[in-house]
């Protein structure tokens, strides 16, 4: 059995998102399909590596999370896990109001 790395449960949420990669400036249009405290995934086509720097946006009808993030793994033609850094207080906050109680 795989050993779970992750430090909280991921929960199904699906939203539109952008990531960006800040050394280059290059944006990827993506879905989110799962979210936690610590990170999401999201898919794509053509993921960035493993270890990427980005910044993530997810957005809903009504509320938009940001935050620094590092791309944790990447599936070529699928999508990319993201863990997030440094979360500012506004942003944590709309992401535990997206989170199940």
């Amino acid at each position: 059995m795989e050993h779970e790395r992750r430090r909280a449960p991921r929960h199904p949420f699906i939203a539109t998102a952008e990531v960006e990669d800040v050394a280059v400036g290059s944006r990827l249009p993506t879905r989110v399909s799962d979210l936690s405290v610590g990170g999401c995934y999201v898919d794509t086509v053509n993921p960035f590596p493993g270890g990427t720097e980005v910044r993530v946006k997810i957005f809903t009808m009504t509320q938009k999370f940001e935050a620094p993030a590092t791309v944790a793994y990447s599936v070529q033609h699928l999508g990319m896990g993201l863990n997030f850094r440094a979360v500012a207080a506004e942003d944590e906050a709309v992401l535990r109001g997206w989170l199940p109680a």
